[in-house]
C-alpha cells in the first residue's frame, strides 16, 4: 500500500519542492503514519531528564517503568512508537540561575540519568551520540537518546568542552535565559557582551574542533551573527519557530536569520510551544497569567501556595487558556523551506519543556502523525518528509562530525 502512495505522489509531482496530489484524505493520513515509522524522526529537544529530576526522580529508587509507560509528562517509550519517535535529544537543561560548579553538578546528574535510564531499559532505549548510532539503535526496534546541553553554563573551561563530549553530549545550547560566560541571551536586555565573549568565541571554536554541535537557539540576535562569521561548521537552532509569527518575540528567528542559516547549510527545529507558534496566544496567555496574578493577590496568595491551586482551577475553568494547532505550527515549517529551503527545517518540540502550551493536535509524543499529515496534505513529499524528520539534522551533525575528525 505504501508503495502505491508513493506513486500516487510521484505521478503529480510539480517543478518545487512541494508536490500536488489528488490522494484522498484517508489516504494522505494513512501515509502519514506509514512515513512516521518507515523514517527515523528525530526531535531537537525534549525536556524528560529535567522533567524527572523536578519530580524527585532518584535513581535508587530505579523507577524502570517512567519512561517506558507513563500517564505523566509528554515522552514516554510507547508513545513515542506510536509517533514514529525514534531519535528524541534530551536535553541536559542548566537553569540560569546555577554558577559554574552547580552547573556542572546539574549537568553531570542528568547525563547521569540519562545514561541510567538506557542502561535499566536496554530493551526500550540506547545512548547515541552520532547519526550512525540513531540509524543502527532504530534498526533494532528501539529510541536513541542523543543528549543535548541547554546553556553552556558547565562550560568553565575550554577542557571542559572536550569533556562534555566524551561524557555524550552531541549539541550545546551556548547560553538559556540570562547572558552568561560565553553570549547574550535573547531573554536578557543586559546585552553584557553585545554578542559572544571573547571566551565565547573560543568556546564556539572548541566546540567545532570537538563535533559538537553549536546551538543558536536561546542566544540573542547579535550572538547569533557572530555566531554564524567564526563558526567553520553549520549550525543547529535545536527549538526555534519563526519570528513572522510572533512579532518582537527575539526567541524565535527573524526571516533574515533564517535566509542565514540556509546558506550556513544549517537546520531550525521548530519549536511546538503554543507561544512560539502564535503571537497572538503568546498575548492572550500572557494577559490571562496577569489577570491571575491580582486575583492571586487579592487573596493574599501567591501561585506556590497550597491554597492557591483551588483559585487557580476554579479561574482557568472561566478563562481557559489559548492554543496553537497544528495547522500553524506547519505555517512555521513552510515559512523556513520559503526563505531557506527544504534542506533546512527540522522538528524541536520543546516535549515536557513548554507545560500545557502544546497546540492542538500535537499534546505528546504520539502526534507526530498528526503534523506529517498536514505536511502532506500541503504538498510535501516522502523525500522532502524524510529530510525534515531526520536527514536535515542528520546532515548538520555528520558535517559536524567530520570536520572534527579532519582538525
Amino acid at each position: 500500500m505504501i508503495r502505491l502512495l508513493f506513486a500516487a505522489f510521484l505521478l503529480t509531482s510539480c517543478a518545487s519542492s512541494k508536490i500536488k496530489s489528488s490522494v484522498s484524505d484517508d489516504a494522505q493520513k494513512e501515509l502519514a503514519n506509514r512515513l512516521a515509522q518507515k523514517y527515523i524522526i528525530a526531535d531537537g529537544h525534549v525536556d524528560l531528564p529535567y522533567r524527572l529530576k523536578v519530580k524527585n526522580f532518584q535513581l535508587e529508587k530505579q523507577y524502570v517503568g517512567i519512561p517506558v509507560k507513563s500517564a505523566e509528562g509528554d515522552f514516554d517509550f510507547e508513545r513515542a512508537k506510536k509517533g514514529g519517535l525514534k531519535a528524541p535529544f534530551m536535553s541536559i537543561y542548566i537553569p540560569a540561575s546555577y554558577e559554574p560548579a552547580g552547573a556542572q553538578l546539574l549537568a553531570d546528574s542528568l547525563i547521569t540519568m540519562v545514561k541510567w535510564i538506557a542502561d535499566q531499559n536496554k530493551t526500550y532505549y540506547e545512548v547515541a551520540t552520532t547519526p550512525a548510532d540513531v540509524i543502527r539503535i532504530a534498526g533494532q526496534g528501539k529510541i536513541a537518546l542523543p543528549m543535548g546541553m541547554e546553556n553552556g553554563s558547565p562550560i568553565a573551561t575550554l577542557a571542559d568542552v572536550k569533556g562534555y563530549r566524551q561524557k555524550g553530549i552531541s549539541y550545546i545550547t551556548l547560553t538559556h535565559s540570562k547572558d552568561n560566560k560565553i553570549c547574550d541571551s535573547s531573554y536578557d536586555t543586559t546585552k553584557t557582551w553585545k554578542g559572544l565573549s571573547p571566551y565565547g568565541r573560543e568556546v564556539v571554536k572548541e566546540m567545532a574542533k570537538e563535533g559538537i554541535l553549536i546551538d543558536v537557539s536561546h542566544i540573542s540576535d547579535n550572538s547569533f551573527y557572530q555566531v554564524i562569521e567564526i563558526s567553520p561548521v553549520p549550525v543547529i537552532a535545536s527549538h526555534s519557530s519563526a519570528r513572522k509569527f510572533t512579532p518582537g518575540f527575539e526567541r524565535n528567528m527573524s526571516d533574515d536569520m533564517i535566509k542565514v542559516m540556509g546558506k550556513n547549510n544549517g537546520v531550525i527545529m521548530v519549536n511546538f510551544g503554543s507561544t512560539f507558534v502564535d503571537g497572538e496566544v503568546a498575548k492572550k496567555r500572557t494577559e490571562n497569567q496577569k489577570k491571575l496574578g491580582e486575583v492571586l493577590k487579592a487573596k493574599g496568595l501567591t501561585f506556590r501556595d497550597d491554597a492557591a491551586k483551588a483559585v487557580i482551577d476554579e479561574f482557568m475553568k472561566a478563562n481557559p487558556n489559548a492554543f496553537a494547532d497544528v495547522e500553524q505550527v506547519a505555517d512555521h515549517v513552510d515559512h523556513i523551506v520559503k526563505l531557506a529551503g527544504i534542506n533546512h527545517v527540522g522538528f524541536g518540540s520543546d516535549f515536557d519543556g513548554v507545560g500545557d502550551s502544546l497546540p492542538t493536535g500535537l499534546k505528546d509524543v504520539a502526534d507526530y502523525p498528526n503534523l506529517l499529515y498536514v505536511l502532506i496534505k500541503r504538498g510535501y513529499s516522502p523525500a522532502d518528509i524524510e529530510k525534515i524528520c531526520s536527514g536535515n539534522i542528520f546532515r548538520v551533525w555528520n558535517a559536524a562530525l567530520d570536520y572534527a575528525a579532519k582538525n
